[in-house]
């Protein structure tokens, strides 16, 4: 009878196979953290919330939205920069889909959680900083988490040998100045921090104040990060998951009036001015040509006015299938190993991106699961000019909403808005992108033999449900999957 390695045995076995997967000069009895780091890439992550496509100078935003972006457009032009790179359509989904490299329906994080059950990824599930960890990284996020709001399930629980920032999201900042709130009825939200090894701990309550402050303190400590494992010599993973521009879009007193333009286009002018102060960090320290830099956002833009913001030539915004709700700003650097000035229109996930940074990394991904990303690092360093995958599964909630085939797109639901109740359409919506980028649905093709490779896709991942199970949400640890 097979037995499926327990959680901690599969971290162990990571550990031990990742350096000699490589074969590389550190995993040689005598050698040193210098040549860990001298071989293997730092990389630096940054994430923003609820960015939409249109947002930046680089894809058309910048100064049409009230403040250019010059150092995130630079960084753009300094490596490859994709235009049809997909998150899933809510936060909570795609956090889980980058670390864990499966569908969130698959781990039970497809929804953002409204409270009443065991929030957030399993411990069973293994993420990207834990087989970073194993294979001799330094690993810390600080800002927004959304993938569990308990000890047990904060960062230090899930690979990261340090944290700080909100379990949460930003909108309950909201909750201290409410009318009638109470936090005798329902406790605010904390600024925590915790370690590897640790329980987490409370800082502060995170109130409208903290809201504006936040972002500038996740920049302050991933560079301090950095400049720490450089010192030490050691190959870091720093997670910077900026809580910009999610609602309410405040930005720092600094930046308050700083535009001439109100507070979402000065949220955006400090947005570019923190990516360049941990931009400038990597130059500072030297560390320039061996650190893979990502800036990316979680899914697309705001819904809730007057924060809402702009998905570019796309319709839509978050929790919707349309294009608006997950095609998202995407750039990647590493100089010397990644050509510069690289823009490209293929198709990529966010779950290829564990995959893809464990394979630069010398990292190691599970193999006792179904992991739906692919490895995309041939694509991402020059030496193909297409991506490992050719179409997207599209889920809201717990809804298999539409599938993406190369430039096709079928719609199972229409569902407009984020409040809109999500509707099974009797004939599915067909589009061609390329031809109708809105999605107009007055627009539909009749080139119905897409439906081919669209529901081969679909039976392949519903067969691989049947030999793993979906998590549910909700489930608690421990968990053991049933085989």
């Amino acid at each position: 009878m097979f037995i499926k390695p327990t959680r901690r045995e599969t971290l162990s076995l990571l550990a031990s196979v990742a350096p000699a997967v490589l074969g590389m000069s550190f995993a040689v009895a005598g050698s040193t953290a210098a040549e860990a780091q001298e071989t293997r890439p730092n990389i630096l992550f940054m994430l923003v919330d609820n960015l939409g496509y249109g947002e930046l100078g680089v894809y058309g935003g910048g100064a049409t939205r009230g403040a250019p972006t010059p150092r995130i457009d630079k960084l753009a032009s300094e490596g490859l920069r994709l235009t049809n790179m997909n998150m899933e359509a809510q936060c909570t989904p795609s956090r889980s889909a980058i670390l864990t490299g499966r569908y969130a329906i698959r781990s039970g994080t497809h929804s953002v959680p409204f409270g009443g059950v065991a929030d957030g990824l399993t411990q069973w599930e293994v993420t990207m900083a834990e087989s970073l960890s194993a294979a001799g990284y330094a690993t810390a996020l600080y800002g927004k988490w959304h993938l569990g709001s308990n000890n047990g399930r904060l960062p230090n629980d899930q690979g990261f040998d340090e944290w700080y920032g909100i379990p949460r999201t930003t909108d309950e900042a909201l909750w201290p100045g409410s009318p009638g709130y109470s936090p005798g009825i329902m406790p605010p939200e904390q600024l925590m921090e915790g370690r590897k090894g640790e329980n987490s701990r409370e800082v502060k309550v995170y109130d409208l104040e903290q809201r504006r402050l936040i972002d500038a303190e996740i920049t302050r400590r991933s560079i301090a990060f950095m400049e720490r494992q450089t010192q030490a010599r050691k190959p870091f993973f720093a997670y910077a998951t900026l809580t910009q521009p999610h609602l309410p879009t405040l930005p720092n007193p600094a930046f308050a009036g700083k535009t001439g333009n109100g507070d979402w286009a000065d949220m955006l002018a400090e947005m570019d001015y923190n990516v360049g102060q941990m931009l400038d960090a990597v130059d500072r320290l030297g560390i320039r040509d061996n650190t893979i830099v990502i800036f990316a956002s979680d899914n697309g833009p705001e819904f809730v006015r007057a924060w809402d913001g702009w998905a570019g030539p796309w319709k839509g915004q978050y929790f919707t299938a349309w294009e608006g709700g997950i095609r998202v700003p995407f750039m990647v650097r590493w100089p010397g190993k990644m050509p510069a000035g690289r823009i490209s229109d293929e198709i990529v996930h966010a779950v290829d991106l564990f995959p893809t940074l464990a394979k630069l990394a010398g990292a190691e991904v599970p193999k006792d699961r179904p992991i739906d990303g692919v490895d995309q690092s041939d694509f991402f360093t020059g030496k193909t000019e297409k991506s490992a995958r050719d179409g997207i599964l599209v889920f809201c909630a717990d809804r298999l909403q539409a599938v993406k085939w190369k430039n096709f797109k079928v719609h199972f639901y229409q569902q407009d808005t984020m409040v809109s109740p999500p509707v099974k359409l009797a004939i599915p919506f067909l589009f061609n992108l390329y031809t109708n980028p809105r999605e107009d649905t007055d627009k539909q093709i009749t080139d119905s033999w897409v439906i081919g490779p669209v529901l081969k896709m679909v039976g392949e991942f519903e067969a691989s449900t049947k030999k793993h199970p979906l998590i549910a949400m909700g489930t608690p640890d421990p968990y053991t999957p049933p085989h």
